[in-house]
Parts: C-alpha cells; sequence; structure tokens
C-alpha cells in the first residue's frame, strides 16, 4: 500500500503521462498535481508534446521494417560474417529506442494531426532563425509594406504584421517559409533585451482550433487555427508571457478578419 505523503518523483510525472503508471499510485499522483501547480503545468506541456510528436512520427512507427533489417536476415548474414553481429546489435537497440518513441506518443490522442506537424514545423523554425545574429530575416521591418505586400501575395491571403509595442516588441522583420501544405508567411520580433519572439502563419489543413500551449527545454509556442489559416506564436516557455503575446496577435487577426 503507498503513502499518500510521500512527494511524486519525476519518473512517476512521466509515467502517469504515458499511462503507465501503477493504478494504486494514479490517485495520489493526482492529488499532489492538484496542489502542486507547477508539477501540473508541466505534465500539461508534455501532454502537448506528446501528441506533437505523435503526429509527427507515429506514420513513421507504423512502417514496416525494410526487409534488409529484418533480424532473421541480419542473423544469417552475421553467422558468416562475424563483424555483423555489432550491426545487429545496434539495429536490437534502434529497435527498442524507437518503440519507446512509439509508446510515448501513443500516451495522448492526436485529433489533428496535420496541424500538430504544422505547429512542430513553426517551432524548428523559431529555433534556426531565432539564434541568428547577422541574417535573422530576408526582409527587414523598417519595410513593413513592402514585406506585408510580399508575404500575403505568396501565401494567399492578406496579412499583416501585428504591432506589439505593447508588449515591448519591436518588429525585426520576416521571411518566406515552406510550410506543410502552402507556402508560410513568419515575423520575428525583438525586446529592447533581446528576447525574440516569432509568428508562423500559412494555409492549414483544419478548420478551428482553440489555443494551446506546448513547451521543449526552454522554448514554448501557443496555437490555434482560424477559417483554415494556422498562427503559431513561439518564444519563452514562459506561458503567461507567451500567452499575452499570443493574445496581442490574435486580437489584431481577429479584426482583420484572419
Amino acid at each position: 500500500m503507498t503513502d499518500p505523503k510521500i512527494p511524486v518523483t519525476e519518473d512517476e510525472l512521466h509515467a502517469f503521462v504515458d499511462d503507465e503508471l501503477p493504478a494504486e499510485r494514479r490517485t495520489d499522483v493526482e492529488a499532489w498535481l492538484a496542489a502542486h501547480p507547477d508539477d501540473a503545468e508541466r505534465v500539461r506541456s508534455w501532454r502537448s508534446m506528446a501528441e506533437l510528436l505523435h503526429a509527427r512520427y507515429d506514420a513513421v512507427a507504423e512502417e514496416p521494417v525494410p526487409q534488409r533489417l529484418e533480424l532473421e536476415r541480419l542473423t544469417r548474414q552475421s553467422q558468416s560474417r562475424p563483424w555483423m553481429y555489432g550491426a545487429v546489435a545496434a539495429a536490437l537497440v534502434a529497435f527498442v529506442a524507437g518503440g519507446s518513441v512509439g509508446w510515448l506518443a501513443r500516451g495522448a490522442s492526436a485529433a489533428s494531426p496535420n496541424f500538430q506537424t504544422f505547429a512542430l514545423d513553426a517551432l524548428d523554425a523559431h529555433r534556426t532563425y531565432v539564434v541568428e545574429v547577422r541574417h535573422p530575416v530576408e526582409v527587414a521591418g523598417n519595410e513593413r509594406a513592402h514585406l506585408q505586400q510580399w508575404l500575403s501575395k505568396r501565401v494567399g491571403y492578406a496579412i499583416k504584421a501585428p504591432d506589439l509595442d505593447s508588449s515591448g516588441l519591436k518588429l525585426v522583420g520576416g521571411r518566406l517559409l515552406p510550410g506543410p501544405d502552402a507556402p508560410a508567411a513568419f515575423f520575428m520580433y525583438e525586446t529592447a533585451s533581446g528576447e525574440r519572439f516569432t509568428l508562423y502563419t500559412s494555409r492549414a489543413k483544419t478548420d478551428t482550433t482553440s489555443m494551446r500551449y506546448a513547451a521543449q527545454d526552454k522554448d514554448g509556442a501557443m496555437f490555434w487555427a482560424d477559417k483554415g489559416v494556422g498562427y503559431v506564436v513561439s518564444g519563452t516557455s514562459d506561458k503567461e508571457r507567451l500567452n499575452t503575446v499570443a493574445r496581442a496577435i490574435y486580437d489584431q487577426t481577429e479584426k482583420l478578419g484572419g
């Protein structure tokens, strides 16, 4: 019998997210999360990221093993080639590791896999360009009118770079990126201290979704869709700060009609 007063460990939180926690401990963990909002937020973040991983990699996990990598075939080859034992072992390790990722992905349902892949692509773009010093954008922010006209033409709908002065953010500029289903517009903003946020928007194979949050390492993202257009705001993993910026952008896109 477990003691509910025993602190919940990091491993138990992960097991809770992956639905692998023993039933007799689940009630204790739920009570712990109710009393510890920071841990509850971490669990929600992990679940959101698991959904994103599921959307991106589940199809790969379900693919059949190539014939050249079938264990029976590798074993036969290793009998005549001693060095092949190492290859067989490596294949087994990769199989086990891949299986673990697969089970992590299955820990949460993916209601809109296309859009979750969209959000992951946006977060990848954020990480790629936010660290650039000399070439973070293609068109600088002081050419806002040209930037908006150019990106609107390429993405296929009218788009304006949101004004985020009230949030302490200045437009650095933007660039055109390939999106999952259509070209994507990418805007970058920066605070006086150098903190950067990005907005990624493109046509998305979804109608309307509520705003959701995901975080990984030091990066966070708020993402939503409206009338077939997706939006992802990436930046700090501080959810409150990120939500303030995302809401400011959401309000302006709503006034513009998407």
